[in-house]
């Protein structure tokens, strides 16, 4: 089966879980590269670092644009200017990722999916439609698209979901990251919520609270 190229990032001893992060419009897979030192994580979590390419197609918001991008955006209401059809896509594609993680020896349960921006929307549906429990659910600067082409599993009724938002962000507002978790909460999620006087990026009192996340549902 064909698979996103990835970046991938493995630890010192052979992996025992891994991260998949997909990345904002526009970006790369090498965009949270440097993030990976930045974290700290002890030795012994022995995390792969999964950093697929989104596909390049034309944005509509962006004059047409060709650029990386996990889904079309057409218009600035999020909620309903989103191509639904390309976030499934983009959701299965990072499903077979997963399934490729389970046939390299990772169990599901210590598989964490992540994204930034449009990735976190993408990775929102992934992770709450898999069929299989997954370690944890990491949203950054991000919205949630699409909830009417979603449809829930039970596997993930308990997953732990963090959502972290800036609340300087001129590209996806933190109104959005409060929506987020008002329409995750009633759908019946306890997602942890907090923010940071960023912009649409990451800072490093972010980065130390998602190491410290990361260890949390990695730790057993």
């Amino acid at each position: 089966m064909t698979h996103l190229a990835c970046v991938e990032i493995e630890p010192q001893t052979p992996a025992t879980a891994s991260v998949i992060w997909l990345h904002g419009l526009g970006a790369d897979g090498h965009d949270f590269e440097p993030i990976v030192p930045e974290l700290r994580l002890p030795p012994e979590l022995a995390v792969r670092f999964i950093f697929p390419h989104a596909p390049s197609i034309p944005v509509t918001i962006n004059g047409g644009m060709v650029m990386p991008a996990w889904f079309d955006i057409r218009g600035m209401d999020l909620d309903t200017a989103v191509d639904e059809q390309d976030i499934l896509d983009s959701a299965a594609a990072t499903r077979a990722l997963i399934e490729r993680e389970v046939e390299r020896g990772i169990q599901t349960e210590r598989i964490v999916l992540a994204g930034f921006s449009q990735g976190g929307a993408v990775v929102l549906n992934t992770a709450l439609s898999h069929p299989e429990k997954l370690a944890g659910l990491l949203v950054l600067s991000s919205f949630f698209a699409a909830q009417g082409a979603l449809t829930t599993h039970p596997a993930n009724r308990d997953i732990p979901i963090q959502v972290f938002h800036g609340t300087q962000d001129p590209m996806a507002p933190e109104v959005l990251g409060q929506q987020t978790v008002a329409a995750l909460k009633e759908l019946g999620y306890q997602p942890a919520y907090k923010t940071y006087p960023m912009p649409h990026a990451v800072c490093p009192e972010e980065i130390a609270d998602i190491s410290s996340w990361l260890q949390s549902i990695l730790k057993h």
